[in-house]
């Protein structure tokens, strides 16, 4: 996992967010794509699983500070442009705030967390 962030932060950061994938590949699309807020966000959520932070909460802030003026996300954002592009709003680009919102309130071993809160969930009784 080390290997693969390293190699996202090498090759598909720009201007700090994460583009789906290497743009200059032949994909038959016009050229100009945004970088995908949804990797984006789960880049926040690689950096907490890693114990970075104060990288997290920068990279968040930043994300949060790219919504509409009623807190909407698109899909994409042009950070040349400096707008958010693509498909509007983005149902992906909202859950990945709120998966990254939620991590980051619980900086310690998030995945284990959820893991024990369902483990205590009280189990549903079943009329049979």
């Amino acid at each position: 996992m080390l290997g693969t962030l390293k190699a996202i932060e090498q090759r598909l950061l720009v201007d700090g967010f994460v583009r789906r994938y290497e743009v200059d590949a032949d994909d038959g699309l016009p050229p100009g794509e945004g970088v995908f807020l949804a990797c984006s966000f789960w880049l926040v959520d690689a950096y907490v699983l890693q114990g970075r932070h104060a990288e997290a909460r920068r990279l968040f802030d930043r994300l949060l500070a790219l919504r509409n003026d009623v807190g909407l996300l698109s899909e994409e954002y042009d950070p040349v442009a400096k707008r958010l592009v693509g498909n509007f709003p983005q149902a992906f680009s909202h859950v990945g705030l709120i998966n990254s919102a939620f991590n980051l309130t619980r900086l310690e071993k998030p995945a284990e967390q959820r893991a024990r809160a369902a483990d205590a969930a009280p189990a549903v009784a079943t009329e049979g």
